[in-house]
């Protein structure tokens, strides 16, 4: 078992695990397996930080900050566009 240095944590509110997550789900080869793990970890994020339901660029908010939870291996375009999907969902559409 090999040690990885720590790096800071990215996401206090989050966490390491969801750090992890973000970084296991980039190793995902298709969107479309990525897509269910991506809408759990928007979901962990919305839960941490409710106050970013109301922000007017919430989807692109989300995305940089799971963006650089992955090291920058996910996305962000694709992580914004699941976070749209999401709220359509809920009745929020974006201009």
């Amino acid at each position: 078992m090999v040690m990885q240095v720590q790096s800071k944590i990215v996401d206090r509110q989050v966490g390491r695990n969801a750090e992890l997550f973000a970084q296991s789900i980039a190793k995902l080869d298709t969107k479309e397996r990525r897509y269910p793990y991506l809408r759990i970890l928007i979901s962990i994020m919305e839960q941490a930080h409710p106050e970013w339901n109301q922000a007017p660029h919430k989807d692109y908010q989300v995305a940089h900050i799971i963006h650089v939870m992955s090291q920058g291996a996910l996305d962000s375009d694709e992580i914004a566009q699941v976070v749209r999907v999401r709220d359509e969902e809920r009745g929020i559409f974006y201009d």
